[in-house]
């Protein structure tokens, strides 16, 4: 009997021992992956209080792109009333090179101890290594084709047929029957060359709904939504979104269909593949527009709009100021449209117009546009403004359409310091001093030699004839380099790029502080890719980040400095996928690396240029 006891507090002691032993492992999801396969590593710690683990160091990377991760999850056990649980910190990569690699050590403190992983190892093989089948899968085959066939993404235009600047709504669909295991990342952004781009305002994390195509029931859910404005006529197209997503394969079911209903079996936690899963291209033809009976106040405004004007005083003094404003406002590109100038009579001065827009991206681009002249009447009378005309070209009606204002009237009254109209242009000092000048003139000059001697020899008449001379001399030097300057807006923002990226990182610091994650983001994004923009000369309309990559290694930059840059836009763009954020603590990783990519091209390409 004492034997059975002892028996029994021994195994008692050994289980014991195993729930509250603590360890730190490294997983692969496989160990041998192709240089274009994308690929998942796990460490996991296990213990009995994982919030007590501290100081997470990952091992060198070097040898791969890393998507996304670490990526924090957690579970807890109860076996037997002990409470134990685990810490995972995840990584989804990319390889760099093929060959054979050993992943180092991690490791973490956890109450004062450090705990270290084991080592692996892994194989890089040329194109896409056949993903590797779990212990569990039974038999399953599994093909791109067959995955293809349960999981796509749909790019839809809501018009095939458009006018040059009328907007066409690309929408980008992710349709599955099977289960996604971890979070999405984007492998390549399509691009909309030909045309002005705008991101529609969709929301944050993907809502999934359900649609019935072909038969079978798919959740489906809007990846993003973009309204382009063709700039260019012609048959465009509109390159794939590109997409890697990791899903979770079931086991084979009894009817001998893995994809048969993959909400059955919870407890089947079958295998994970990373696929990547590409969109359809959309092709666009565009039309220009009708050459015939073009009235000469269109400007190239393409929508539906209505135009309203107004003028806070009719009845005014000289001198005083009034305020005309033009208000356009409906549907089309809001950001390009063109507001019409107005014309004054003489007598009048205007001045440039103070513009104010607002832009919804609801669907449908729509908002307003308006511009305020300030104008001083000079001169007393009646004054008349001509109809202010505003021309678009509707694509519903396929005509051009011209709004007109009425005409303006303003009846100006003399008001302080005002001149008579029978001595336009000559002021009241102008009147004081001829009156002065006939009043001494004298027909004898020998007083007038006596009192101001011979003017050629006194020094005021050379003050007032050299230093005109070098003014002139001044303003026409200094008018040539604002000119040059003016002229050569490529150099301009060249070689105000970086101060401008300097502006934007201050105002992304300040997100950082709020932690508001997806401003903060979207604010880097903006001074990522506002950079790039200046400092390679391209316009937002052919910009992108394949562009961006291949002008920077023509202009001879570290590749490693280039694949950094990516990264960063890249996580960026990955934000509005993520189930779960990473945090102030990846936000200023985020914050610091995107600063040294800028500050370390900047450094490249003065090297270059030999500055």
């Amino acid at each position: 009997m004492n034997k059975r006891i002892k028996n029994i507090i021994f195994t008692w002691m050994l289980l014991s021992v195993g729930l509250f032993a603590q360890s730190l492992t490294a997983s692969l999801s496989s160990t041998k992956v192709g240089l274009n396969d994308q690929f998942q590593l796990t460490f996991t710690f296990e213990g009995k209080e994982i919030s007590s683990v501290r100081n997470f160091s990952p091992p060198s990377l070097s040898n791969f792109y890393v998507l996304s991760g670490p990526n924090q999850s957690t579970s807890v056990q109860i076996i037997n009333g002990v409470v134990s649980g685990s810490l995972s910190f995840s990584y989804f990569m990319r390889p760099k090179k093929t060959g054979k690699f050993t992943i180092g050590v991690a490791s973490v403190n956890y109450q004062g101890n450090t705990y270290r992983s084991n080592p692996l190892n892994i194989e890089v093989i040329k194109g896409s290594a056949q993903p590797t089948r779990g212990s569990n899968n039974r038999g399953n085959n599994i093909s791109n084709k067959d995955i293809g066939q349960n999981l796509f993404i749909r790019a839809t235009a809501n018009k095939k047929t458009v006018y040059l600047g009328e907007q066409v709504t690309i929408t980008y669909k992710l349709y599955t029957r099977l289960s996604i295991a971890a979070q999405m990342s984007i492998s390549k952004l399509p691009q909309y060359k030909g045309f002005w781009s705008e991101e529609l305002n969709t929301s944050n994390n993907i809502s999934f709904s359900t649609e019935v195509v072909n038969g079978k029931r798919y959740r489906v859910g809007v990846l993003k939504k973009a309204a382009l404005f063709p700039s260019q006529t012609g048959k465009l197209t509109i390159t794939p979104f590109e997409l890697n997503v990791p899903i979770r394969i079931k086991n084979r079911s009894r009817t001998g269909n893995i994809f048969d209903s993959f909400f059955n079996d919870p407890f089947d936690q079958g295998q994970m593949i990373n696929y990547d899963a590409k969109s359809n291209a959309v092709k666009i033809i565009v039309l220009p527009l009708p050459d015939k009976n073009v009235p000469a106040s269109f400007k190239g405004a393409v929508g539906n709009y209505t135009m309203s004007t107004s003028i806070n005083k009719t009845n005014i003094k000289t001198n005083e100021t009034a305020s005309l404003k033009v208000n356009i406002k409906g549907s089309g590109n809001i950001k390009l449209l063109g507001i019409p100038k107005i014309k004054v009579p003489n007598g009048i001065d205007k001045f440039e117009p103070k513009v104010t827009e607002n832009v919804n991206r609801a669907g449908i681009i729509s908002g307003f546009k308006n511009a305020e002249y300030v104008i001083i009447p000079r001169t007393p009378g009646k004054k008349e403004i001509a109809p202010i005309r505003f021309t678009f070209f509707n694509p519903a009606k396929k005509k051009y359409i011209t709004l007109s204002s009425k005409k303006f009237v303003i009846n100006v009254t003399p008001g302080k310091n005002i001149v008579p109209s029978t001595l336009t242009g000559v002021s009241k000092e102008d009147i004081k001093l001829l009156g002065e000048d006939i009043r001494f003139i004298k027909t004898g000059t020998n007083d007038l030699f006596k009192k101001r001697g011979i003017i050629l020899l006194r020094y005021q008449f050379w003050l007032m004839t050299i230093i005109p001379l070098f003014l002139l001399i001044g303003i026409l030097v200094w008018q040539k380099k604002q000119n040059k300057l003016a002229g050569d807006i490529r150099s301009l923002r060249y070689n105000k790029a970086q101060k401008v990226a300097k502006a934007r990182l201050k105002k992304a610091k300040k997100l950082l502080h709020t932690k508001n994650e997806l401003d903060f983001y979207s604010e880097i994004s903006l001074v990522l890719f506002g950079y790039l923009e200046d400092k390679l000369h391209l316009s937002k309309a052919e910009f992108s980040l394949e562009r961006a990559e291949q002008l920077l290694k023509e202009k001879g930059i570290d590749e490693k400095l280039i694949t950094e840059l990516k990264q960063c836009a890249e996580k960026c763009e990955f934000i509005r996928f993520a189930p779960e954020k990473g945090g102030a603590e990846a936000m200023n990783d985020m914050f610091k690396k995107s600063a040294e990519v800028i500050i370390n091209i900047e450094r490249n390409l003065s090297q270059k240029n030999g500055r």
